[in-house]
């Protein structure tokens, strides 16, 4: 690992769809599930309201598992709902994992 990649704060820990004895999880769209459960609605915007998920808590895949990354300041805007996530994922005994979304390269043309 070099100098650059070991600085890399983490900000944000993952939920693996993958429980702690490496079952999946189950119902497919859990991630979609749980992110919803913290997501806003957007008035104002017509016939395009709609709900957005909130950058603090988005399902995601990696590689292949449905996921769930949430930033840590979740914690420190609304602890209600950092304590809600944690939960949900200690209760369905799945992974968390601490780490960082590392930004996509820029593709050269």
């Amino acid at each position: 690992m070099d100098d650059s990649t070991s600085k890399i704060q983490k900000n944000e820990f993952f939920i693996l769809g993958i429980t702690n004895t490496g079952m999946q999880f189950r119902p497919s769209d859990w991630s979609e599930r749980l992110s919803g459960a913290i997501s806003c609605f957007q008035p104002d915007t017509g016939r395009q309201s709609h709900l957005h998920y909130s950058r603090f808590v988005q399902p995601i895949v990696i590689n292949g598992i449905r996921s769930v990354v949430v930033d840590h300041a979740l914690r420190e805007i609304e602890p209600l709902a950092y304590h809600f996530v944690i939960d949900f994922a200690k209760d369905n005994d799945l992974q968390i994992v601490d780490a960082c979304l590392l930004p996509e390269p820029e593709k050269k043309p």
